[in-house]
């Protein structure tokens, strides 16, 4: 397999455009609005009927994505190993990225409140289809770059999707502006279409990345129950773990922060939709600067990452989210909540590019699971969503004040620092000796590599 190659690279980052447009329209911007206002009656009552269950539906709206992330997290790990056993990670990508799409396309049927079954059940398995995707997607990475290229490719990734994803955005909010012109009756006729649009893009770029991202790159032959070779490769990576002390601190600093990170992007329109009572139109409008932002943050902390390593820039990050948390409780202006979304959009790109390309850059030198190796990291991505909006959800319910709920995603980043902070080697390739001695019994780190591995 040829490393650095451009047309691999360009196609592995179509990806991101390609599934940013559901990151970006059906879970940070329209959905969320759409889905609030159309379950909110004129005098303010916001209850919903999900399967005879009376609740709250921002409160639903949490706990449904809670559930989705939960589920992934059960089923990739096992789904992770048979790919890196079978050398079939393009395959299983596939199977979720259509599950992903269709779902959203699923959401078009979503015309009122009888219809929430419907519309929390196609959103839950677009956020499956979506999650599930990503684990064989980010597998890829270091399979088709080398390691000092990692921080860069990543971020030209995020950078892509956030560029795809406000490119229709911009079209569906004209389409949804100008529905009469577009041959739309009324604007939640092109609302619901464009949830069309995202299925359809997200099949329609995919194909590039299938087309240019290679399949088995290790020529692995399967033999016997791929079901239970599958666990056994999974097994040989999780025991992997135990000599890899950095990995691990990582791992659980990384689940703690995320927690706040993905916890503030999916909810982000709800709290300004019901804390500030800001107008759709408007809070669309956050969104798409958020991504913006998003753009230029992410290749500006691959540059503070190359000059200063990848634990500081990821330290600097942590430190203005809790600052934004903090600063979140005490907004209550349109013109603080741009301020604010100015901000998190510079540190979010920077954080997801980042801790993806970190952790490829923690996966020892000559293993070939990297599938299952991401798989760890994702499952640490889709706990920390059911804990942060689960937890989001649950203290709004309690104390009836979604702010609050703010103050708790504060301390969810402050716990993320310490474990960083516990971290004492510059995080590049950071396995030690003792570290590689303790692997050398597993099949997938090759002795050769100590070396290398070390430098």
């Amino acid at each position: 397999m040829e490393l650095n190659n451009p047309k691999t690279i360009n196609g592995w980052c179509m990806y991101d455009w390609a599934n940013s447009v559901y990151s970006l329209v059906i879970t940070s911007a329209i959905f969320p609005v759409y889905f609030n206002s159309i379950t909110t009656t004129e005098d303010g009552y916001d209850k919903v009927d999900f399967f005879g269950l009376t609740i709250t539906n921002s409160v639903l709206y949490s706990y449904s994505l809670s559930f989705s992330f939960l589920f992934v997290a059960i089923i990739l790990p096992l789904l992770s190993g048979i790919a890196d056993y079978s050398g079939r990670k393009k395959l299983f990508m596939k199977c979720f990225m259509y599950l992903g799409a269709f779902s959203c396309i699923g959401l078009y049927f979503f015309n009122g409140p009888e219809d929430v079954d419907l519309a929390i059940i196609c959103s839950i398995l677009a956020s499956v289809g979506y999650s599930g995707s990503l684990v064989f997607y980010d597998a890829f990475l270091p399979e088709i770059v080398t390691e000092d290229r990692l921080d860069k490719t990543s971020a030209k990734g995020y950078a892509l999707g956030y560029i795809g994803s406000v490119l229709l955005l911009v079209v569906n909010l004209v389409m949804i502006e100008y529905h009469d012109a577009f041959g739309f009756a009324e604007g939640q006729t092109a609302v619901r279409f464009s949830f069309l649009l995202v299925g359809a893009w997200w099949i329609l770029f995919s194909q590039i990345t299938f087309s240019r991202v290679p399949d088995n790159v290790y020529n692995q032959q399967p033999k016997g129950n791929i079901l239970t070779e599958g666990y056994n490769e999974l097994l040989k990576v999780w025991n992997s773990l135990k000599g890899l002390s950095v990995m691990k601190l990582y791992l659980v600093a990384f689940f703690f922060y995320n927690m706040g990170v993905q916890t503030v992007m999916y909810l982000a329109a709800t709290f300004g939709s019901k804390e500030l009572k800001l107008e759709s139109s408007k809070l669309i409008m956050t969104v798409l600067l958020i991504n913006i932002v998003a753009i230029f943050g992410a290749y500006f902390f691959a540059y503070v990452s190359k000059i200063r390593g990848n634990k500081a820039s990821l330290l600097i990050m942590v430190f203005v989210w809790i600052l934004i948390c903090l600063g979140a409780y005490f907004v209550y202006n349109e013109y603080e909540f741009y301020v604010l979304a100015f901000v998190v959009g510079l540190v979010m790109g920077g954080i997801q590019s980042l801790s993806r390309a970190t952790y490829a850059k923690l996966i020892p030198k000559g293993s070939i699971d990297h599938a299952s190796y991401f798989s760890f990291y994702d499952v640490a991505f889709n706990i920390s969503i059911v804990f942060g909006t689960f937890a989001y959800g649950l203290i709004e319910q309690i104390t009836g004040d979604m702010r609050n709920s703010t103050l708790a995603l504060m301390l969810f980043f402050m716990v993320g620092m310490g474990f960083l902070l516990l971290i004492r080697v510059p995080m590049h390739r950071v396995i030690k000796l003792d570290e590689l001695d303790a692997l050398d019994k597993y099949s997938f780190v090759k002795k050769d590599d100590r070396r290398d591995s070390q430098k």
